[in-house]
Parts: C-alpha cells; structure tokens; sequence
C-alpha cells in the first residue's frame, strides 16, 4: 500500500497541504473576525477555539465527503492528528499570541508620541531605529486607514519586520526545544491529563468496524451536549439581529467584604466540560483556592492594605499578584527538580551520546533540542542586548520569562485551564526586583518592547506543542520525527499570512476603527511605553513589598508541593493556589465547582463507568461553544453584522 494509505508518522503531502490551509485560514479569519467584525475571538486562548472549529468541519465534512468518494482517500487517523497539531499551533500566532501585538506595538511608540507624553524626548532616542518603522505618514495610514488606491507601503515596515522575525521564531524554536526535553516526563512519567486535547482524541478515535463517520459523531449524548451550548450561544447571536428575542445571561457576581471584591458566577461550557477531565483534588483546588484569593482580596481591602505600585496584565492587587508570581516560579522550578532524573537523561544522551537512552520517539533529538535551545538563545541574548538590554539584566529577564511559560503550560497541560495569563509579567517582575534606578534607559526600553510576545501571554507555542505533542504520543506514539516540519510550517505559514492580513485591514479601514484594544490609545499599544515612561519618570528602588509577597508565594507553594508528595491524604493541589490570584479564575472557578461536583456524584454513585459513558456529553459541551462561535462569525460574514461576540471565557 501506499504512504497515504497506510502512515506511519501522519506527516504526509496531504496532512501537511491541510494542516497548512486551517493554520491560513486562522491567521486570516481571526484577525478578520475580531477586528472587522468584531465578534467572537477565536484564536485568544488556549482552548484554541478556531482549531477546535475548523478541524471540526474538516473532519466531519471534509474528510467523510472524501471516504464517500473512495475509502482510499479517507484521511488516516495519524494524518489528521498532524492536521490538528499544525492547526493549534498555528493558532496561538495570529492575535494575543503575537502579530496583534507586534505590529500596534511597534508602530504605536510613532503614532502615540505627543508633547503631552514626552515619548519622543524620553523614549525615542533609546529606541533602536530597527525596532520600529521609521515613516511617519505609512504609520499614520495604518492607524487611521489609507487613501484610496495607496499600495501597502512594504518597504516601510521591510526592514523592522526583518529585524522582529528571525528573533520571534527563535523563541519559538527554542520553545519547542523545550516542550521536546519535558515531553516524556510530563506525558509518561507524570501522566499529566491534558484535557484540552481530549475533543480532538475523540473526534478521530476509529471504531471497531470500519465506518465512514467516526464513532464520536454518532453519539447522541454528545449532541445532546453539543446542543446545549449551541442554542444558548445562538439565542445570543439572534438577539443582536433581532432585539425581541431573548438573550441568555450566564454570567453575575456576588459583591463581597463592602463591594471591595467579588466572586463571580459564570457558566462556561467549554471550562465545564474540560474540568471533567481533569483530577477531582486540582477541580476541587481551583475553586477553593480562588474563594479564598477572594477573601484575602476582602481583607486587604477593608483593612486598607494596598500598593501604589503599577502593573501590566496584573490584577487590581499588586500583593496578590506577586504572591501568585512566587507560586508560579515555585511549580516552574519545583516541577524541575522533580524531573532532574529525566533532565539528567536528557543531558548525558544530547552531550555523551549514552546508547543505554533512547530518544528515538521523539520529535527531535536531545541534543538537537538541548544544543537548539543553547544556540536559539544565544540569539536571542544577543538580539536583547543590541535592543538596549544590559547583559546582566538578560539571564534574569530570560530565566524568568522561561519560568513562567513552563508554569502557565504545565497549568494548562495538567489543570485544563484554557483561559489564563501569567500572574505577573516578566518586565514587571525584573523592575520591581531589581528596581528601576540600576537598569537604566536602554534596559527600561529594551524590557518595554518586550510586551510584543510576553505581556498578556493568553496563547503561546509551547502550550500548542505540548498539547500537540500529547496528541502525537497518542496517535503517532514513536513516530515523531517528521512533525518538527509539520509544526515548522505551521508557524511560517501563520505568521506570513497574519503580518499580511492585519496589514492589509489596518490600511484598509483603520487599525483605530477596528479595535479599541489592539489600536487605542488605552491599550496594547500604548502599554510598553507607559511602562518606559513610569519607570523613567519615577525612579526607584526595589520593591520590598513585592519581593516579600513573592516569598512568601512561593513558600506557600513549596509546602503546599512538599504536603502533597509526602503526604497521601492531603486534599489541596498546590496547582489551585498557583492560580488562585489570576483574575481570569475567577471567571472560570464556578465552572470547574461544577464539573468538580457533578464528576464526584458520578464516580460515587456510577463509578468509572458511568464516568466513561457520561463522557461524549461533555466533550459535546466543548465542540458545541466553539462551533456556534465559529457558525455565527460565518453567518455575520454574509450578514455585515458586528460586535456578535458570543463567545465567553
């Protein structure tokens, strides 16, 4: 039989042209999506809801069409693994992940500097000319959209495009360098759930006969579940069109400690059903945690314990976020020292060569991963330091930008969290540690630009190549290899074609018309340059607050760690405390209450098995709030309708 017939890595010349043509499509209707039609975000998380959506049709639609033509030309399963891993790969490049950022941001130090900020007197002459465009009237357009038949000015944008690709995919590479080398103890020796991947694992799981349509579809449970999100988000979408019909509210707060916080109450359907996947102590960890983060909010709040300090991408309580940076370094380098055995494999085959350690199920070699992040990084100190970083801030900065990219995967990878942001970022971290008065202009501004591809980090790489690479052990299983340029596609392909999409709408209607967030002069753009102007107007030292508040973070979180490997009946994952001073948990903590509680009632009284039968219902909870997102952006697509948001958190 032939290759397409029978493969064994998946990664054939079809796998690859579709894998390639959803990671297209995302990277150009996501941008269209939130900022022409602005309606629902498809590629804002890490639930990468538009591969969820598109695989879903490709599947269902696609390939079924192609095994009604022939059985021959079906799609094998281990093909459309590939097709999904390039699809959520793709997906965390086109909006938050990187080029809604990218190109605001860089354009924006232009755009934004008046008298009235002093950018061009305090930050422009630290700005390295390569960083950003340097015609004024080409960043003007893209802000405010071109006149008629202006051609995309390519050669201004040229060369600071040149200057920011090469370093973005070396932090990319070096990203999946590092979900290669924490695979195997994260997948094998850990065992980590991986809920996010769970829809797609069903969607191409075969059944004992041979069929056309996958057994995942002929569930009527799963419908049932599917249902039940695509009415209520439909009911949504239709009461824009028409205000006469109701729209469904799932979402309210309970005002707590004299209104100085809140606990929210909200339904989300793909949260409900990716906490069913996960261990009944994380769920129950979750919610527990975040109601305590609440009570601390409470307290502080009446007691008046408060910070004058600034953060990006934090929440209103600058202690709390500290906190939960001290948790979050503690399960990073915790998580580490626990796999220092697999590390130290790692390490004797990539520099020794040991024969007695096989890595030949891997996507790339140790030593092409471990030497790969070496030299990827390299690069990378390098590119900082001609950007303006000061060498000794660089392995502070990169150590802890690394850090909390492990800990926000591995919160992913073993919580099911699908919608989470880093406590605190990595800029913010180094300038209240080290104080802003020995890093100086350049650094400040170095650390500024930063906000590019590690400020508001909701999607990145490594969480789609973990996940990717979970979904590869289970259908690829020592077949890996090829998939390094299946997911190197993905990313070029992503990256190209989003530059050029959110460059052609920009100049098109106005990048100010498009998006209050990605273009205002109170969002993305201006962030990195408030930060550099906070920090160079208000010189200070370390923030002695701060670093108390990480401590003791990160104490707590190393007892929790410590309670729960030496002690069998402790019932609280330190992961719920990691997360319990993200805004964002707030949102979610009730949805995980329920999955918590309705999976505890059925194991007790129904046992695994109930578990597993019960399980097609909420995957279909799942596909069903991705697909009634991704329906309606087509439906408002024919319509001209805007500002059809129905996708929630």
């Amino acid at each position: 039989m032939s290759d397409m017939q029978t493969p064994t890595s998946g990664v054939t010349f079809r796998s690859l042209l579709a894998g390639a043509l959803i990671a297209f499509c995302i990277s150009v209707g996501a941008p269209y999506g939130n900022m022409v039609l602005r309606g629902s975000h498809m590629a804002l998380d890490f639930s990468t809801a538009g591969a969820i959506f598109l695989f879903f049709i490709f599947i269902f639609f696609v390939h079924t069409l192609l095994g009604l033509l022939h059985p021959r030309l079906a799609f094998q399963r281990q093909e459309l693994a590939v097709v999904y891993i390039m699809g959520i790969v793709g997906c965390a490049i086109p909006t938050m992940g990187l080029t809604e950022y990218l190109l605001p941001i860089i354009s924006g130090a232009v755009y934004y500097a008046s008298p009235e900020n002093e950018w061009l007197e305090q930050i422009h002459p630290y700005i390295r000319t390569w960083l950003i465009p340097q015609d004024h009237e080409a960043v003007k357009f893209f802000y405010e959209g071109a006149p008629k038949n202006y051609a995309l000015p390519w050669k201004a944008w040229l060369k600071p495009l040149i200057a920011w690709v090469p370093f973005i995919l070396s932090i990319y590479f070096s990203m999946i360098c590092i979900s290669v080398i924490l695979r195997r103890q994260w997948v094998v020796r850990e065992r980590l759930a991986f809920p996010l991947v769970q829809v797609p694992l069903a969607m191409i799981e075969d059944g004992k006969e041979p069929s056309l349509i996958k057994p995942f579809f002929k569930s009527g449970l799963m419908w049932l579940g599917f249902a039940l999100p695509f009415i209520v988000g439909s009911l949504r979408a239709l009461h824009n069109y028409y205000n006469f019909i109701p729209t469904v509210n799932l979402q309210t707060s309970i005002p707590l400690f004299r209104n100085s916080t809140a606990l929210q109450i909200a339904l989300s359907f793909p949260m409900l059903g990716f906490s069913y996947f996960i261990n009944l102590e994380i769920a129950f960890a979750i919610w527990f945690f975040n109601i305590l983060a609440r009570v601390q909010e409470g307290v502080f709040g009446i007691l008046g314990i408060a910070s004058t300090q600034k953060l990006y991408y934090a929440g209103s309580f600058p202690v709390l976020a500290h906190q939960g940076m001290g948790a979050m370094l503690v399960l990073s380098l915790l998580g580490l020292w626990t796999a220092r055995p697999h590390l130290k494999d790692v390490w004797r085959k990539a520099i020794k060569g040991d024969n007695s350690i096989d890595d030949s199920d891997e996507m790339l070699s140790y030593r092409t991963a471990v030497f790969g992040f070496f030299i990827s990084n390299l690069f990378i100190f390098g590119w900082l330091f001609m950007a303006g970083m000061a060498w000794w801030v660089l392995p502070i900065y990169l150590s802890a930008m690394y850090l909390i990219f492990i800990a926000v995967t591995r919160v992913v990878a073993e919580g099911g969290i699908a919608a989470a942001r880093a406590p605190l970022i990595a800029s913010d971290f180094v300038t209240s540690g080290l104080g802003n008065t020995v890093l100086g202009p350049h650094t400040l501004t170095a650390l500024g630009f930063t906000f590019v591809w590690a400020a508001d980090i909701r999607t990145f790489v490594l969480a789609s190549c973990a996940n990717g690479l979970k979904l590869a052990e289970d259908t690829l299983g020592r077949h890996k290899r090829s998939l390094f340029g299946a997911i190197a596609l993905s990313i070029l392909v992503s990256m190209a074609t989003s530059i050029v999409t959110v460059l052609y709408f920009s100049y098109e209607y106005g990048g100010i018309n498009l998006s209050s967030w990605f273009f205002g002069p109170t969002g993305g753009p201006v962030y990195p340059f408030n930060f550099i102007s906070k920090h160079l107007n208000n010189p200070e030292g370390p923030n002695l607050t701060g670093w108390i508040s990480t401590l003791s973070g990160g104490t707590i979180m190393a007892l929790l760690m410590l309670a729960r490997q030496h002690f069998l009946w402790w019932p609280l994952h330190p992961l719920g405390f990691a997360v319990s001073t993200i805004s964002m948990t707030n949102y979610i903590s009730f949805s995980v209450f329920l999955a918590w509680l309705i999976k505890s009632l059925i194991l007790r009284y129904g046992g695994p098995t109930l578990f597993q039968r019960a399980r097609p219902f909420f995957l279909g909870l799942i596909l069903g709030q991705f697909a009634v997102a991704g329906f309606w952006l087509i439906v408002d697509f024919f319509t001209g309708m805007t500002d059809n948001n129905i996708y929630w958190v």
